[in-house]
Formats: C-alpha cells, sequence, structure tokens
C-alpha cells in the first residue's frame, strides 16, 4: 500500500483529503516561511506559494517518518492588486484587507510538491537483504516536482458589521487573504473562476496529475473501507 503524506497541518486540507476518499498521514513541517521567502527574495504570488509548499515538502520528506511514502506540501498565497497576501494573524490586517476586498475579486494561488521518499532500484540495489524483504513494496521513482492551481475569488459586498463580525469569529486571521470559502467567509464568496479546491488549499485534480510523476494513480490512495 502506497502511503501519502501531507505536510500541513491545516484541518481543511486533510478534511478535503478524507472526503476525497484519500488515505493519508500528517506530519507538519517546521518551516519558517518568513526566512525562505527572505532566502530567495521571491515576491510573486504564484512563485511564493510554489516556493513554500516544496520547503514544506522537503522538510518532511526529510525526516525518518518519511520513509517508503509520499509526501505532498501545499501553501496558498492570494494576490489582490498584485499584491501578495498571505495569513493577516492580526484583526487590524484582516479588516484593512477586507475592506479593500468588498465587491472585488483576486487570485488564490495554492503550491503543491510531491517528493517521492520510496526505495528507487538503485537503492534497493545497494542493499539486497533489504530489497529481498521489501520485494513487495512500490518501487520508487525519485520525483520531486510541482505545480501551482489558481483560481479567481469575486466577494459579495460587505459590510463593516458583516466584516467585524466575521473577524470576531478568529476564522480569517489564520487564512491565506484573510478568508475561507469552506467555512463562514463562504457567505462572502460570490463566484469562483477556476477549480474551488484551490481555493480551499488543496487541489485534488492537481494532487492527481503530480502523482503521474511517481508511476501512482490516485485511485490507489482510495479509502475504500470508509467510502
Amino acid at each position: 500500500m502506497t502511503r501519502l503524506i501531507l505536510a500541513s497541518q491545516s484541518p481543511a486540507r486533510t478534511k478535503l483529503l478524507t472526503e476525497a476518499g484519500i488515505q493519508h498521514d500528517v506530519l507538519i513541517s517546521d518551516v519558517d516561511e518568513d526566512a525562505v521567502q527572505a532566502k530567495y527574495g521571491v515576491t510573486d504570488a504564484h512563485d511564493t506559494a510554489l516556493l513554500l509548499a516544496r520547503a514544506k515538502a522537503e522538510a518532511v520528506a526529510a525526516l525518518p517518518e518519511a520513509e517508503g511514502a509520499l509526501v505532498i506540501g501545499c501553501d496558498s498565497v492570494f494576490e489582490f492588486d498584485g499584491e501578495s497576501h498571505g495569513k493577516p494573524y492580526t484583526a487590524e490586517v484582516a479588516r484593512e484587507r477586507m475592506l479593500r476586498m468588498s465587491g472585488s475579486q483576486g487570485v488564490l494561488h495554492t503550491g503543491h510538491w510531491l517528493v517521492d521518499c520510496r526505495d528507487t532500484a538503485a537503492d534497493a540495489d545497494e542493499d539486497t537483504d533489504t530489497a529481498t524483504l521489501e520485494s513487495q513494496a512500490p518501487e520508487g521513482t525519485g520525483a520531486t516536482v510541482g505545480a501551482v492551481s489558481s483560481a479567481e475569488v469575486h466577494f459579495a459586498r460587505m459590510s463593516p458589521h458583516d466584516i467585524d463580525a466575521y473577524i470576531a469569529t478568529g476564522e480569517p486571521l489564520h487564512c491565506a487573504g484573510s478568508f475561507t470559502i469552506d467555512g463562514l467567509g463562504g457567505a462572502f464568496i460570490r463566484k469562483v473562476d477556476g477549480d474551488p479546491h484551490a481555493v480551499v488549499g488543496l487541489s485534488i485534480s492537481t494532487l492527481r496529475d503530480l502523482l503521474v510523476h511517481a508511476n501512482v494513480g490516485i485511485t490507489e490512495l482510495w479509502d475504500a473501507k470508509n467510502h
């Protein structure tokens, strides 16, 4: 059985995978996002999402617990008026952003990075005893690939009361762009042009495309017992 590890602490991402019938474990990466961005000097929202997704996936792939598994890392960045918006963290920042976003639209970029941590044929040749013991284990490809899924999000007009009430719930403070589509924030999203799963934080169709590079079909990860 091929193992998939989600390198993210996002409840929305693990819920999405679970509802899509995809078996997975969760390992949280200890990545300093500000340090990663400072190191590479990335300012473009699209590229930042991919860079951070890669950093998270590679950090978890380096852990002993990831041996023999596939690791998927994700990160979302909201692009609005040419600016990159991550999590606001404070009510003041969230309020300023949402007042500007009201009745307008922006693009949510979700980066995905897949790392195949399974033994490759070369690894097996170096240790024939291990290869014999694990002869039934799927062979790894050494793949490390990424992609970005983007969607344009159109917001309804929000009154100052709506914005303050939403911020008071605490939900938007830890979400890229200060909103969710799968929670309370969904009430303020008029429409989405693109993959709605990308707005949640993980595109199932993008994951399927990346798995091809590891010679794995997404149906191999389905949890048939619970669906």
